[in-house]
């Protein structure tokens, strides 16, 4: 029986076609859901009860169970899903000043094998469907929804596994967020982050989702690149910056490209200088990510004088960049640490 939840607005109204309902019952439909957050069919009261009893017959409404929760000293909470195959994920809530951020996994494990991304170590075990993608941002948000009044403002799709690895399940998930019936996120609010899978992004394009895009980049060399990005033997850097020179951006829209900062691998100030020199041309911004370490790692975090020089020499040659605050590290919840495998529940 399929789940409700991630099933595709396009699917339920052809659905209801073929049942001889009336097509505007799907809008319908997806309010309860996504708005008023209904949890059983009987509740849709708005609907025929005939068509509830069908709905039941051929649907059920279910979100992945929080198995554990750990909250960081910083305020972020990282989630811990068992999916209904035994398999677990991890989410990631992130709140600040002005906005409330969850990371969202779309795989479990990840096949990319980065080496300095603890999910990567996993290999990949499988895909998410649409429903437990969607599913994630749901059961976070009831689970805070008496903490604060609007629990997630943001999401991002950067935590277990590349998004774009789980292209069609990944596509019916963010039509659903930022569909105007569903949950009506803006598309501004939502960022999807890849390693560089050329193909899949010259596909993505085309989907007229507008969603922000933030690249991984992480090395100025194909050596280095290719060396920790094992992808970069199929997308060198300069397939992947070429395709994305002609990426359609709304006028108002950046790129983002994401730099993870590892001691004496990619830091140095040569490295800074081939990086300007290869963004240049771009609407972009920059997020440099100091390395954040774990256990079965040799990498090592750089010298906070060393972060700072490489952003200021950037900055000096009109490059936005950020240099991203690490959250949750104290609970494995921060940028690449994510590995629910390894989570030991108490």
């Amino acid at each position: 029986m399929q789940n409700i939840v991630g099933f595709p607005e396009e699917e339920i109204k052809e659905t209801l076609t073929k049942w001889g309902e009336k097509p505007f019952h799907t809008s319908q439909i997806l309010t309860w859901i996504y708005h008023h957050k209904a949890r059983s069919f009987e509740a849709m009261t708005n609907l025929s009860k005939s068509l509830r009893a069908r709905l039941l017959e051929n649907f059920h409404y279910s979100l992945p169970p929080i198995k554990k929760k750990s909250v960081s000293r910083d305020g972020t909470i990282k989630y811990l899903f068992e999916l209904e195959d035994g398999s677990d994920i991890e989410s990631v809530w992130m709140p600040s000043e002005g906005r409330n951020t969850l990371c969202i996994s779309t795989q479990v494990g990840c096949r990319m094998a980065c080496t300095f991304c603890l999910t990567g170590q996993l290999g990949l075990k499988r895909n998410l469907s649409s429903a437990e993608i969607i599913g994630q941002i749901m059961a976070v948000d009831r689970d805070l929804e008496e903490l604060t009044e609007n629990p997630i403002s943001n999401v991002v799709i950067m935590g277990m596994g590349e998004p774009l690895d789980n292209y069609d399940e990944l596509v019916k998930a963010i039509r659903l967020m930022v569909s105007p019936h569903a949950m009506k996120i803006s598309n501004r609010k939502v960022t999807l982050s890849t390693s560089g899978l050329v193909d899949k992004i010259k596909r993505f394009e085309k989907e007229d989702l507008h969603v922000n895009l933030a690249i991984s980049l992480n090395a100025t060399e194909n050596s280095t690149r290719t060396e920790i990005m094992p992808i970069n033997k199929k997308h060198t850097i300069e397939e992947l910056l070429e395709t994305l020179r002609t990426y359609p951006l709304k006028a108002t829209r950046r790129l983002t490209f994401e730099y993870v900062l590892l001691k004496e691998i990619n830091d140095s100030h040569e490295d800074a200088v081939r990086l300007g020199k290869m963004l240049h041309g771009f609407k972009c911004k920059i997020n440099l990510i100091p390395f954040n370490a774990f256990d079965r790692s040799d990498f090592q975090s750089p010298l906070e004088s060393r972060v700072t020089e490489f952003q200021n020499y950037l900055l000096a040659r009109n490059f936005t960049v950020f240099v991203r605050k690490n959250r949750g590290t104290d609970i494995l919840g921060a940028c690449g640490q994510l590995a629910a495998e390894s989570f030991s529940v108490a």
